[in-house]
C-alpha cells in the first residue's frame, strides 16, 4: 500500500508523518490551502452583540483558529453566555481549549446531519445562530436551523484556495511512486483531484486506486465519478483515517 494524502496542512502533514511512523509509504500533496476570510474584521463585534442563549457553530478547526486570531488578538474572550456547537470532536476540542467553555458536538459522525440530531437544536424560535466556516460549502445546517426558528448568519473565517499542480506531470510522478491508495476528506478536493488528472490516466490508474473518504456522501460522489474501491472512515479526523490505513 502506497498512500497519497490530499488534505491540507497541518492535518495532512501530521497524517503522513503518523503513517510513516507506522511503516507505511505515504506522500503528501495538499489540494487546497487557506487564507483569512472576508468576514474576520467584524467577527469580534458581532460575537459581543449576541444575546444569552444564542448559538455559535464552528464547522472546522480552521474556523476556530482564524476566529481566535481576531477574538484573542484584540484581547477579548469568547462570551460565556452563548451556546457553542462544533461539527465534530476535533473542532469542538479546539474551541474548548481556547475558550475554556463547554462545546457540544455529535460523537459518532462529523457531519451536519448528525449535529442537527442534538435534542437542544430541535426548537430554536427567536434565537440567533452564528455559523463560522470557510467560503462556500453546504447550506444544510443553516437552512435547517432556519426551519426550526433561528435567525442564521454565516461568517467566512477563512477562504480555501486550490493548489496548482501540473496534472500530467503529477500523474506520471504518482504512478511511478506506486500510489494505489488515496485519502480525500472533502467533495471539493475529490472533484479537484478528478479534474487534475488527465483523462488518459483516470481509467487505468486514478479510478483503480482504493479511495478513503470521510462520509457516505463523499462515497456516493466518488461512485458517480467512477471509483469502485471505496472505504468510508468514521469521520475526517486523522485517528479515524489511521484506523482504516493500518
Amino acid at each position: 500500500m502506497t498512500i497519497l494524502v490530499t488534505r491540507p496542512s497541518p492535518a495532512g502533514l501530521h497524517l503522513v508523518n503518523r503513517l510513516r511512523a507506522l511503516g507505511r509509504v505515504a506522500y503528501h500533496a495538499p489540494l487546497i490551502d487557506f487564507r483569512p476570510g472576508c468576514d474576520l474584521p467584524k467577527l469580534a463585534q458581532t460575537l459581543l452583540q449576541l444575546k444569552i442563549g444564542d448559538l455559535v457553530f464552528v464547522l472546522s478547526q480552521h474556523s476556530v483558529l482564524y476566529a481566535e486570531s481576531v477574538v484573542g488578538g484584540v484581547g477579548l474572550k469568547w462570551p460565556p453566555h452563548l451556546a457553542y456547537y462544533a461539527i465534530g470532536r476535533a473542532s469542538g476540542l479546539a474551541l474548548h481549549c481556547i475558550s475554556n467553555l463547554p462545546v457540544a458536538y455529535p460523537h459518532d459522525r462529523e457531519i451536519s446531519e448528525r449535529l442537527l440530531t442534538l435534542p437542544e437544536l430541535k426548537k430554536l424560535d427567536g434565537r440567533q445562530a452564528f455559523i463560522l466556516r470557510g467560503n462556500g460549502g453546504r447550506r444544510l445546517l443553516g437552512d435547517t436551523l432556519c426551519e426550526r426558528g433561528a435567525t442564521v448568519s454565516y461568517y467566512e473565517c477563512y477562504q480555501r484556495r486550490p493548489v496548482y499542480y501540473d496534472g500530467n506531470e503529477q500523474s506520471v510522478y504518482w504512478q511511478k511512486a506506486g500510489i494505489d491508495t488515496l485519502v480525500v476528506t472533502s467533495g471539493e478536493m475529490l472533484q479537484q483531484l478528478y479534474t487534475l488528472v488527465p483523462e488518459r490516466y483516470r481509467s487505468f490508474w486514478l479510478l483503480r486506486c482504493c479511495l478513503l473518504v470521510a462520509s457516505e456522501r463523499l462515497a456516493k460522489l466518488a461512485q458517480d465519478l467512477g471509483w469502485s474501491s471505496i472505504r468510508v472512515a468514521e469521520s475526517a479526523a486523522n485517528d479515524a483515517l489511521i484506523r482504516l490505513l493500518k
